[in-house]
């Protein structure tokens, strides 16, 4: 009996311990090395923003193997508000003489990039670190000591890397990382040991406010990687939205890569309206320019995403002045000079935060005649405009529709027309709500969300902000924001993610604003104007959207054939609700897709705690790995050499304004 009993523990012990070991042989492919290796160079992948990678060892077939690879934490604790706050009010507090409650919270929301065998990444802080790609082990730091004082919303989403050619390989600094500050400084590291670049602007740094003149606290900063074309530096801003009529400029500028001198300045102004302002000081309160650019080396262009000049929801004085001219528009400037050679404007008078969120994607578009150099421009409307990039003309038809005249508030004017593209496959905006569109998980939501739509102004898309409230759909974080649009020029297909959440903007004369603020309560104070305004969210009692979901998708066209290819849900309710209501209804999201060329489509993004993967020819989800905190950000990936794995790296460090968990996490998964 004793014996039968050792046997058959012993056989329990060869079935416990082997048996997983067997089955993890059979599931586990053998990693192929065969395959292309690859880098990413550039925030968005490249110099024009596809978000396409040539390697292909993580495949449709083996994905479902990946596994955490390292975690880095980058540790860099953050000034944040100590509730969730609109953007601008913090400034405001300040403006007012007020002293806004803050904590200290991490938060990371970067795209890497990879340069000579390194890892590039910045915190939220503004704290710069390079790692080892293979383990995510730190090999310097460089901490500019950000003035957080007036910050709303702290973020930086890159840095830049630039290669001097004429210096020795050997010399300081021969390859340098830029990085823009959010409290206005450019600076120039030494991309080997993170050291200021001394022969760069003072001791490694460009004064930013140098011709902006007066700025508050909050008003003026960059969160954008800066483009780098040939050894120009160049670069915009961040304004603090809504708060005054007069702000700084919104300015563009390019600066010497080597020596920090400021070669060119461009100010969205238009050229008939170009007059000076104060002596040396560029032209205040012009559009700015807070997104990414993307750069076109052969052409020698530059191309600009423009926001709104100020104040957004109340624009009287903007076209008058000419400020209004270049606007929510993609503006092609030549690299030399910094001259404008086409503009396309997006939105005619924008009053609703329709800014361009997203860079633009530079690609072959695909015509009877051929390939033609284009420029794919997703907007916050919905729409998705595709240029041709020398001439800024349609490639896919745009025509002028009549757009909502009534409702505006007095002194107010509207554009008659707004720009559409013609072939539906483009347009991402859902159709204008009904009543019927509003949703709940209960009768009892769905009932008081009936009660909120009748309540407000709606005459469809477009319609104004009012003194009563209009719903506006889309709502001004967008249905594309600035996670942009990924481009496999092989199978010629283009992914987007995409949201769908209506909001309630609302005018608030004067008067009653000012009485409202002596209650302590928020508005945006567009002062200089007769009104103040407020962006209210459009939710049920339970928190969720009152719009019908999906709230969020991922979208694959056919640019060879210019049709949707397919449209699935992105995200849960899970990190959200509490675990009776997960659902897998797509949820609203911030971040951007990654395409490699073996067929998958990497995108966090949503309002759940994890990185996703998709198969590009069904849109079928083949995969999802958690992660620790929120993935507002974009995934990069690479493979160094031809015994590498290739590795897939996202940021998990959340945002405040989707509620995900915040966080400093950068994570790699491989095979």
């Amino acid at each position: 009996m004793p014996h039968r009993t050792h046997a058959l523990l012993s056989a329990r012990w060869v079935v416990a311990i082997l048996l997983p070991l067997l089955a993890c042989c059979a599931r586990h492919a053998p990693v192929d090395y065969s395959g292309p290796t690859g880098g990413w160079s550039s925030w968005g992948g490249n110099d024009g923003g596809m978000r396409y990678s040539p390697v292909t060892q993580v495949t449709p077939e083996n994905v479902k193997d990946l596994k955490v690879a390292w975690v880095y934490r980058i540790g860099e604790p953050v000034l944040l508000p100590a509730h969730p706050t609109p953007k601008g009010e913090v400034s405001q507090m300040l403006a007012k003489g007020l002293t806004p409650e803050v904590h200290r919270m991490p938060a990371l929301e970067a795209t890497p990039i990879l340069a000579e065998g390194r890892l590039y990444v910045c915190s939220s802080s503004n704290r710069v670190a390079a790692l080892d790609p293979e383990t995510g082990h730190e090999l310097w730091s460089f901490d500019p000591r950000l003035d957080a004082t007036g910050a709303v919303l702290l973020v930086c989403r890159g840095v830049s890397f630039w290669h001097d050619a004429q210096a020795p390989a050997d010399a300081p600094c021969a390859s340098r990382i830029f990085t823009g500050t959010q409290d206005a400084r450019l600076i120039a590291l030494d991309a080997r040991d993170g050291r200021p670049c001394a022969d760069f602007g003072h001791d490694g740094t460009v004064d930013l406010k140098a011709g902006l003149g007066h700025t508050l606290p909050g008003d003026y900063g960059v969160t954008v990687p800066p483009a780098i074309i040939g050894d120009r530096v160049v670069l915009g801003g961040r304004i603090t939205e809504d708060m005054r009529t007069d702000m700084p400029a919104g300015v563009v500028r390019a600066f010497d890569a080597r020596s920090g001198a400021l070669l060119w300045a461009w100010n969205s102004v238009a050229p008939q309206a170009e007059v000076p302002g104060a002596e040396g000081v560029y032209r205040r309160s012009t559009a700015n320019t807070w997104s990414v650019f993307s750069v076109d080396p052969q052409r020698n262009l530059i191309f600009v995403p423009t926001g709104n000049a100020q104040v957004g929801l109340y624009g009287t004085t903007r076209d008058s002045d000419g400020r209004d001219y270049y606007a929510s528009s993609v503006v092609a400037l030549d690299a030399t000079s910094g001259k404008v050679v086409w503009h396309f404007q997006t939105v005619h008078h924008d009053v609703w935060d329709y800014d361009v969120p997203s860079q633009p994607v530079l690609f072959d578009f695909p015509t009877a005649s051929g390939p033609v150099p284009a420029v794919a421009q997703p907007t916050k409307q919905g729409y998705l405009f595709i240029l041709n990039r020398e001439t800024g003309e349609p490639l896919v038809p745009v025509e002028e529709r009549p757009a909502p005249q009534a409702g505006a508030v007095e002194g107010e004017h509207l554009a008659p027309t707004q720009p559409v593209p013609t072939n539906a496959t483009y347009v991402l905006q859902r159709p204008p709500l009904t009543e019927a569109d509003m949703w709940g998980f209960t009768f009892y939501d769905r009932g008081k969300c009936r009660d909120l739509f009748r309540s407000y102004r709606y005459e469809g898309p477009f319609s104004p902000p009012s003194l009563k409230g209009t719903i506006t759909y889309p709502d001004n974080l967008g249905v594309m924001n600035w996670g942009s649009a990924a481009v496999d020029p092989q199978r010629q297909i283009l992914v987007i993610n995409t949201s769908h959440v209506a909001t309630v903007a609302q005018l608030v004369p004067r008067e009653q604003a000012d009485a409202r603020f002596a209650r302590g309560e928020w508005l945006l104070a567009q002062e200089g104007t007769p009104y103040a305004a407020a962006w209210t969210a459009m939710l049920s009692p339970w928190g969720a959207p009152c719009n019908r979901p999906p709230w969020g998708e991922l979208v694959a066209i056919d640019l060879k054939q210019g049709k949707r290819l397919w449209q699935v849900p992105l995200g849960s309710t899970r990190d959200l609700a509490p675990w009776p209501l997960w659902l897998n209804i797509g949820t609203p999201n911030i971040g951007g897709p990654l395409i490699t060329a073996s067929g998958l489509t990497f995108i966090g993004a949503s309002t759940d705690d994890f990185l996703r993967a998709f198969d590009n020819a069904s849109g079928r989800e083949l995969w999802k790995g958690r992660l620790p905190a929120g993935p507002q950000a974009t995934p990069m990936t690479y493979r160094l050499g031809p015994q590498g794995k290739q590795f897939i790296v996202i940021a998990a460090g959340g945002h405040k304004y989707m509620r995900t968990k915040l966080g400093d996490y950068l994570v790699a998964f491989s095979l």
